[in-house]
């Protein structure tokens, strides 16, 4: 295990009220592992624009360390570096650089723009002021044409001035070795930090997987399928989740991102598991 793995977590915006004070509950107990920071999602073609701003200013204000997630979708140049620009009065010193998606129904009425085309964007016109982390996919973007050409287009990310990634989530450990031994050969020596996602709710996981592209291995989903009891689901997902983590540290992980669809208990639970918390 590294000595001081990186911890971070994802967060998306809530649409209420209510949902938004969990999020700063859940902000407020996640915060007692000391991570790196938070970051939060933004929406497919900017679709949650103002909210993931609204969070983020609000939780900097808090003296949080956050990231907004940032891709083009449908905006043009000048709204994107507004935003940029708000980030920097802000305080914001990260951002999570995406291609993004195109919100439903606008067809080919916008054009996307590739994450490697934003980092050099936001290089541009902000030089260094933010450290800009941008996706890898361990087990090959579900749009990638080969392997290699994944790696290849990451390697452009970093070319174009990203300082670290971020994975998609798995659960195969040695997708992500086989991954970071390939990207050494093809010259990225920058952090890779593996995507967790705790297992809860594992009907919605499943479906959710098959449209990113992550994949659930066999046994794990026989598992899963075999029980009815919602606590067992748990119990096993902490379980295996928790061994995943502990063998992606051992191995030279340099941390975890945790993508806690705005709970606590999972992400906690797991951390808890792995001596991170501080237990009474």
């Amino acid at each position: 295990m590294t000595d001081t793995p990186r911890i971070s977590f994802e967060f998306f915006p809530p649409k209420t009220v209510e949902g938004r004070e969990k999020l700063y509950k859940t902000r407020e107990a996640l915060q007692a592992f000391e991570p790196e920071f938070f970051s939060v999602t933004y929406g497919a073609g900017g679709t949650t624009r103002e909210t993931t701003a609204n969070i983020v200013t609000d939780m900097r204000r808090d003296g949080i360390s956050i990231a907004p997630h940032l891709s083009f979708g449908g905006d043009n140049e000048e709204t994107v570096l507004g935003l940029l620009n708000q980030y920097r009065e802000a305080g914001v010193d990260r951002i999570v650089a995406l291609r993004g998606d195109m919100p439903s129904g606008m067809g080919a009425v916008a054009q996307l723009v590739y994450a490697n085309e934003l980092v050099a964007f936001i290089r541009r016109h902000t030089g260094d002021q933010f450290h800009l982390e941008v996706a890898a996919y361990p087990e090959i973007h579900p749009e990638a044409e080969s392997y290699d050409d994944d790696i290849r287009y990451l390697k452009g990310k970093f070319e174009a001035g990203a300082n670290s990634a971020l994975t998609q989530y798995f659960y195969n450990p040695d997708a992500y070795f086989y991954f970071l031994d390939q990207c050494e050969k093809a010259g990225i020596d920058a952090p890779i930090y593996p995507g967790i996602m705790p297992i809860t709710n594992f009907t919605n996981l499943a479906r959710f997987s098959r449209n990113c592209g992550a994949e659930i291995p066999r046994w794990l989903r026989h598992r899963m399928e075999s029980y009815r009891d919602p606590e067992d689901i748990r119990k096993l997902g902490l379980e295996v989740v928790t061994d995943l983590c502990d063998t992606l540290l051992e191995g030279g992980a340099p941390g975890l991102h945790f993508y806690t669809m705005n709970q606590i208990g999972p992400s906690a639970a797991i951390l808890n598991a792995l001596g991170f918390g501080d237990e009474e």
